[in-house]
């Protein structure tokens, strides 16, 4: 049971951090006696060492906290999942990640929006079209990909709503 209880503890940690990665406001902290008793529960392994945590941290944790006790069983297990791929990343695919992430939260609306259609509209491909796909991409010299990337760019700024004539 104990162990149970660290694992999910580790795994609420990154999940808080995962979370609130867009937290841009320096946060104030959260004393131990301010979480809830679910979450000093959950959070157990981790009073000792509570008040030494950066104030952000200790709200990011929080907050992952109370969306974990929010979630069903359904939910938790693919939170928890998705914990057990981001502990078998490097430290560098996690920072790719990161910086991906943070580029994303930088686009507005309409680009997020654009992103999300064309990356269902890839996963809906098969995988024999996504694997040649890719392959047609990496086979393209710098100067191809970028003039791709520069032609689609404008393309859609053509298109965007607001430039349509």
């Amino acid at each position: 049971m104990k162990r149970m209880r660290s694992k999910l503890t580790i795994r609420l940690l990154v999940i808080g951090l995962l979370v609130c990665a867009s937290f841009g406001a320096r946060a104030q902290g959260v004393a131990w006696d301010e979480l809830s008793r679910d979450q000093r529960e959950l959070l157990a392994d981790q009073e000792a060492g509570w008040a030494d945590l950066e104030p952000e941290r200790q709200q990011r944790i929080a907050l992952g906290a109370r969306r974990y006790i929010e979630m069903n069983r359904r939910e938790r297990v693919a939170a928890e999942d998705r914990f057990a791929l981001w502990r078998g990343l490097t430290d560098r695919q996690r920072s790719t990640i990161r910086e991906r992430y943070a580029d994303f939260r930088e686009l507005n609306t309409a680009q997020r929006e654009q992103l999300r259609r064309t990356y269902q509209n890839f996963n809906r491909l098969t995988p024999d079209q996504r694997n040649r796909l890719r392959q047609e991409f990496r086979d393209l010299s710098l100067d191809q990909r970028q003039r791709a990337l520069r032609e689609q760019l404008q393309d859609r700024r053509r298109t965007a709503p607001g430039n349509r004539r």
